[in-house]
């Protein structure tokens, strides 16, 4: 109990004997810091000193009672009125229960202060824990989604602005940076400085630029010694360390530098992949720092809380950075692979070269089209970056099954092969040395028979049989090359050949043949291009052969589709493609692109030598034909038509030039 000095009251100096209170006499009132905070106390105060500001702040603390003396005399409580918050004011003769019944409300009041003050205190450090437990679950959950976000993310250019804007944004930081470490194969590695934000300049520009791994920087210091490194202002950073901030950014863009906090971004093999670099905590992740008096009043140090979090979150996005470059990698494997097969393909048949780049640039142009809005039933329809990776591999690798057929039927540029052509020439070549013999048989005997006379009109007889017969058999050599051309061919228009077919010749056993035997006259006898329907099916096969191919590769979840979209690139909507005569609603519209693309091709590539390129309009035509028959989606053509995907074809050549130029100068 507090009274004051001077005034002697017994009851109050009983308690205090008999160890039931502390009874402390001042000349002045406590300060409400002095009291302690876990006992009851009771204040007296003379009445001269109890004003509203003076009683006010020990009003939460304790039981106050204000005394009036009676007279001078202040030795006694019998002489004194006392006046308390509770009972209000005691006349000067008032009996001495009245002042131990104040004094009992006063110790009441203040027992009751203590008890409120208790449960608050007990309250408010109960919500205290519970936001602290709250906020570490939240930040728990917070890193747990940022972590669902990084394993998941694959593109690294999108992974690293993921994982500065959210540590940004966990430590409440105004700007920062991250670097990769670069490994060179005929140096030391290098800090790369890939990615840069600032809140306060949006506008700052990006500019990559490489630091050596030493304890020169900030960031070389982090890699070197893979420790935190927490900088309250980096202007004022000791003397006695390795490491220096360069002002040099700041002094060219204005901006002022001052916390900093830079952790390395280590695997679990303790690899050092790269450094993540905060700058400027703020008060409030909203304000722009735009001066020195922003920076002064709402930049903060980092505090181990946001180094705690930050670290977590550095741990997970070394991981899913070491995991993003081993997807790189493996992407580039399986690339070199896919370049490898087409090129295997192309190397057996020339006169389709750069056929199966050209599908997959059309297809995945068309893909895009139809995911940036398509029209009727592919309205809503949309494509993944996995998808576009599926259907550009499905395109590099729908004719890989082509590896199957035998070369000669694989290249066939004419009805007949080449090495078949070459002995019809020379049979024909036989007949007609065979004819010259004749004449010089017919000429020998007339004269051995005949002698002289009548010899000159013989002789003119007999060279007119033999020019007629060398001129007849080269008409039949001239019909047979003439047919050999992989044109249509009207019905009934061999029967030339037939006729030609009843010459005969010895063979070097002297079996007496036909000029053509049946395979050859059989071949001569396509009315349109340059296979048989035997060779035709062995074409054919090719697709299973690819499926069979494509399905024996163990392709990623993203990528299991490539098989099925590269079958059915000869399957037609009606029913009427192969191998599977497949119906419209079993073909996915994946490959409905694709074989949009493989025909247009087909019709307009240059570099078959055993048919014209169709003009444009032409093979467009072709297209909408097919598309008015059932055969082709006609939605899907009109996206083809109407974006224009045929010129996709000169800028993917056009950069793909670039490319090698640039890699092969």
């Amino acid at each position: 109990m507090h009274v004051p000095e001077g005034w002697a009251i017994p009851a109050l100096d009983q308690l205090a004997a008999a160890g039931r209170a502390e009874v402390v006499r001042t000349s002045a009132l406590p300060h409400p810091d002095t009291l302690h905070h876990d006992r009851a106390h009771v204040v007296l105060v003379p009445i001269d000193h109890a004003t509203e500001t003076t009683l006010a702040p020990l009003a939460d603390l304790a039981g106050i009672i204000c005394l009036t003396p009676a007279a001078a005399n202040s030795h006694g409580v019998a002489s004194s009125a006392v006046e308390g918050l509770l009972s209000g004011l005691v006349a000067a003769d008032a009996p001495a229960d009245s002042a131990r019944l104040t004094l009992r409300a006063a110790l009441r009041h203040a027992t009751a202060l203590l008890a409120a003050r208790r449960s608050r205190d007990a309250r408010e450090s109960r919500d205290a824990r519970d936001a602290r437990e709250s906020r570490e679950a939240g930040d728990v959950r917070e890193l747990a989604r940022v972590g669902v976000a990084l394993s998941t993310e694959r593109d690294l250019d999108t992974l690293l602005r993921l994982i500065l804007t959210q540590a940004r944004r966990i430590a409440c930081a105004d700007a920062g940076s991250l670097s990769l470490v670069m490994p060179h194969p005929d140096g030391p590695s290098t800090l790369v400085f890939k990615l840069t934000q600032n809140h306060s300049l949006p506008e700052l520009p990006r500019t990559e630029f490489e630091v050596a791994i030493d304890s020169t920087s900030l960031a070389g210091h982090c890699a070197v010694e893979r420790e935190t490194l927490v900088i309250d202002d980096v202007y004022d950073i000791p003397g006695d360390v390795p490491y220096r901030f360069n002002r040099a950014i700041d002094a060219r863009t204005g901006y002022r530098t001052q916390s900093v906090l830079v952790i390395p971004m280590q695997t679990h093999l303790q690899e050092v992949v790269g450094v993540l670099q905060l700058i400027n905590r703020k008060r409030n992740a909203d304000t722009r720092l735009t001066s020195e008096a922003d920076v002064a009043r709402e930049v903060i140090p980092f505090d181990a809380r946001a180094v705690e979090m930050v670290e977590a979150l550095a741990s997970q996005a070394a991981v899913a950075i070491e995991n993003s470059r081993l997807y790189e990698d493996i992407e580039r494997l399986f690339e070199g692979f896919v370049t490898a097969a087409v090129t295997a393909i192309e190397s057996r048949d020339p006169a389709t070269s750069g056929h199966s780049w050209r599908v997959a640039t059309l297809t995945c142009a068309l893909a895009e089209a139809v995911d940036r809005g398509g029209t009727g039933i592919y309205r809503d329809t949309t494509f993944t970056r996995d998808q576009l990776r599926e259907i550009r591999y499905a395109g590099l690798l729908h004719d890989f099954g082509k590896v199957g057929v035998r070369e000669q039927v694989l290249v066939k540029q004419k009805k007949l092969y080449p090495g078949d052509l070459a002995v019809v020439k020379q049979r024909v070549q036989l007949l007609q040395q065979r004819a010259d013999l004749v004449f010089e048989r017919e000429r020998a005997e007339f004269l051995y028979h005949q002698g002289r006379d009548g010899y000159a009109d013989a002789l003119d007889r007999f060279d007119s049989t033999r020019r007629a017969e060398r001129d007849r058999l080269q008409h039949f050599l001239q019909v047979i090359v003439e047919a050999n051309e992989p044109t249509v061919v009207r019905e009934g228009s061999f029967d030339e050949l037939r006729a030609i077919n009843a010459q005969t010749y010895l063979d070097s056993d002297g079996v007496e043949r036909p000029l053509l035997d049946e395979n050859e006259l059989r071949f001569l006898m396509i009315t349109r291009g340059t296979l048989d329907d035997a060779e035709r099916r062995e074409i054919e096969s090719h697709v299973t052969h690819t499926f069979r191919f494509l399905d024996q590769i163990p392709w990623t979840a993203a990528l299991k589709g490539v098989p099925t979209i590269a079958h059915g690139h000869h399957e037609k909507l009606d029913g009427t493609g192969y191998p599977r005569q497949l119906a419209a609603d079993a073909i996915p519209v994946q490959t409905r692109m694709m074989t949009i693309s493989d025909i247009y091709d087909a019709l307009t590539a240059r570099d078959r030598p055993y048919k014209p390129a169709v003009p444009l309009d032409r093979a467009l035509g072709i297209l909408r034909d097919e598309a008015a028959r059932g055969a082709l989606d006609a939605v899907l053509l009109d996206t083809f038509v109407e974006a224009r995907i045929f010129e996709s074809v000169r800028e993917d050549v056009e950069k793909r030039r670039s490319g090698f130029t640039q890699q092969h100068p």
